[in-house]
């Protein structure tokens, strides 16, 4: 009989592999062995952890994971953001990194401006820069959906909502590629996270000296919290937050849509064919690209799925699996346009959901309508590279092709 500790090795090597670069249809497909050989809850070797001496479990099932994300008297985000700890820097991420009730004075502050009323009002802004960017390859035959339309489209709406300047676009997506995309190389990783923070700073810094303006930058700036000014460092943390969840996760959800997209005639034609259907498909896809496993600590000695958690354990919820549990879902591998109830974790779930769910859904909802409205029958380009990361990577590059007599 195998022991524990060889069980657990088994079981971290294949979530491990499950979630490396491929060029699967479905790059989510390695996945299927996680849920098929993998318990619900497991020990990762500490040294997988690579955070400190902290113990690590991974939940793979949905129930576990929402449990995880729900239940704050049990579990803390305050482990879950990587680069002040990684820069030296005694910041809070906010409201990520606040437990309740703390985060709730926070995400009450935020939470209007990303609200479906303030997103509603984005629309003109969110057509008029999808429309330009398929403007300029609509008449090629060809793009890059990943470079040239899905990292671009949710970022400029992002800069001109919280009244970044334009020309520091390129400047943005290079730091933002470091600290995604270059993690195995220290120097570049913490370039990015450095100069992404210090350009934060100095632009508070900039909004602070003029006049209060309806940007969410301006309006975190000026400000107040049950009658108090923010804190330089609770601005920083702030902004610094919103900064960068606004910079990867719709491009690279973006990515993996357009990919399956080419990949998959027959799916493309079926979103063709039911254009109203489109929330449903967007939803979908999202249960199907998950862009986050995230961390939660437990803050007491508890059991869960059978398993004694000590406080300090930190807890891995295996979104990229857990959206896949047949238990929660029917066939769940099947892209369905009439599933029902389709609740997810993509965004977390519980008091820490993501701040700009409904701005990503409405974002992704019009960019796969005019995609599709404007741009022929595309496929892969023959030849092009089309790997992909299932998660927060998603894939770098889509070359794809069309018939321009179509």
């Amino acid at each position: 009989m195998e022991s524990t500790e060889s069980l657990e090795q088994d079981a971290k090597d294949t979530w491990a592999h499950s979630l490396a670069p491929n060029s699967l249809e479905d790059p989510y497909g390695p996945t299927e062995a996680v849920i098929e050989g993998c318990p619900s809850l497991f020990l990762s070797p500490a040294s997988f952890a690579n955070l400190d001496d902290s113990r690590m479990w991974v939940a793979t099932r949905f129930e576990p994971i929402r449990e995880i994300f729900q239940n704050t008297e049990r579990y803390s985000s305050k482990c879950v953001y990587p680069y002040f700890r990684a820069l030296g820097i005694d910041l809070t991420a906010i409201p990520i990194q606040l437990d309740p009730p703390e985060h709730t004075v926070y995400r009450k502050f935020l939470e209007p401006w990303f609200s479906p009323k303030a997103v509603m009002a984005l629309e003109p802004r969110i057509r008029a820069n999808i429309d330009r960017l398929i403007d300029g390859f609509a008449d090629k035959g060809e793009c890059d959906a990943a470079h040239d339309f899905g990292r671009i489209y949710p970022v400029k709406v992002f800069m001109e909502l919280m009244g970044f300047p334009e020309e520091r676009f390129e400047d943005f997506l290079s730091w933002s590629h470091c600290m995604h995309f270059e993690l195995d190389d220290q120097e570049r990783y913490l370039w990015g996270a450095r100069s992404a923070l210090d350009y934060v700073r100095s632009y508070i810094e900039d909004v602070r000296k003029a006049p209060p303006d309806e940007t969410v930058a301006s309006r975190i700036v000026h400000g107040e919290i049950d009658g108090r000014k923010l804190t330089d460092d609770e601005i920083a943390g702030t902004v610094f937050f919103l900064w960068d969840g606004g910079m990867d996760t719709v491009a690279a959800t973006s990515s993996l849509i357009f990919r399956r997209l080419a990949l998959d005639p027959e799916l493309q034609q079926l979103l063709r064919d039911n254009p109203e259907r489109m929330a449903n498909a967007v939803e979908e896809f999202l249960r199907m690209n998950p862009t986050v496993n995230t961390v939660r600590v437990a803050k007491v000695d508890h059991e869960l799925e059978g398993q004694q958690i000590r406080a300090g354990d930190r807890l891995l919820c295996l979104v990229a699996s857990g959206n896949f549990d047949p238990d929660k879902y029917e066939n769940p591998r099947e892209f369905r346009l009439d599933r029902s109830h389709n609740r997810h974790m993509t965004f977390v779930a519980g008091p820490h959901r993501c701040l700009g769910i409904n701005l990503a859904r409405f974002e992704l909802r019009i960019a796969l309508s005019e995609f599709l409205r404007r741009i022929p029958a595309f496929r892969m380009k023959p030849g092009a590279e089309c790997v992909a990361t299932p998660g927060l990577l998603g894939a770098p590059k889509v070359p794809i092709e069309w018939d321009l007599s179509a």
